[in-house]
Order: C-alpha cells, then structure tokens, then sequence
C-alpha cells in the first residue's frame, strides 16, 4: 500500500457510518413503520450502497462516496429522485475532473 492513511481512514469512516445505520434501525423502527415492500428495498439498500464505493477489488477512491454523501442528503431532504441520481453523478464528476480520484 502507498498510503496506509488512506486506507485507514476509509475502513474508518465506512465503520462509522455502518455502525450508525445500525444503530438507528432499532432506533427508529419503534418510530417509523414501513411497508413489506419498503423493508425489502432497504434490506439491499446497504449492498447496494458497498458495491457503489467499491471499483474491482478495492476502494473507488474518495469521489464516489462524496457523491454517494451528496446523494443521500438530497435524499434525506426529499429531493425528487432524478435530482438526487444526477448531483450524486455530477459531484463524483466534478471531483473527478478537478483530480480527485
């Protein structure tokens, strides 16, 4: 590995992240109820979102998850669905562009 930093900080904050997912599920799931067909689509919702990070066999680099980040509060802010798909492809673009990998 050339930078082991790296790496440790995205096994760290892809912990974080997964540990605060599942935290808030029992959380909220005393809150919240959702339909059979919403539980489904939430259960493949966390693979879904490690495939995205992921290139081949390793971490995509910072660019996709800073659109995935961008995508999720777009999301979390109700956002129709085009909007949120086209700023999540758009800032993993323009970081991208600028030389972020």
């Amino acid at each position: 590995m050339k930078d082991t930093t790296l790496v440790v900080a995205g096994l760290l904050t892809l912990s974080a992240g997964t540990f605060a997912f599942r935290f808030s599920g029992p959380v909220l799931r005393q809150r919240l109820a959702f339909p059979p067909w919403a539980n489904s689509l939430l259960e493949a919702a966390a693979v879904v979102l490690l495939t995205a990070l992921t290139e081949g066999h390793g971490f995509a680099g910072p660019a996709r998850p800073a659109g995935v980040l961008a995508g999720g509060v777009l999301a979390w802010r109700k956002a129709p669905f085009l909007v949120v798909v086209l700023a999540a492809a758009a800032v993993t673009a323009v970081l991208r562009l600028l030389g972020v990998p």
